[in-house]
């Protein structure tokens, strides 16, 4: 069993930053690949970002390449997504997940990760 605690989200302006974490209590934390998923009011749990912990391997979603940055602390056990320039369209409730050995083809789809933390909201005002 793997519980992740999701914080870091908050209200920002259009053009401002945050800094998610997911703090994972895990026995053996490098057998789990993370990713961040988002979930905006009325809509779908959409694809974020990942990283392959094993190679550091990241993908991101298109709206967010090059704005966005996940990256892992294999000691902490903790993974943290980057975001800057932020956009009202940003705005939504962000999810940390895990599973283990995920093909690469899967990782874009949510409902093959086995754990989610309770999520963080991000507002971006304009």
């Amino acid at each position: 069993q793997v519980q992740l605690v999701e914080s870091g989200g908050g209200l920002v302006q259009a053009g401002g930053s945050l800094r998610l974490s997911c703090a994972a209590s895990a026995g053996t934390f490098s057998n789990y690949n993370m990713g961040w998923f988002r979930q905006a009011p009325g809509k779908e749990r959409d694809f974020v970002a990942h990283i392959d912990r094993s190679s550091g391997t990241q993908h991101y979603a298109d709206s967010v390449k090059g704005r966005f940055a996940i990256s892992s602390d294999n000691a902490k056990k903790s993974v943290y997504l980057q975001l800057n320039s932020l956009k009202p369209e940003d705005t939504a409730v962000y999810y940390c997940a895990a599973e283990r050995n995920l093909p690469f083809e899967f990782i874009t789809a949510s409902h093959y990760y086995t754990y989610f933390g309770q999520g963080t909201q991000v507002t971006v005002s304009s």
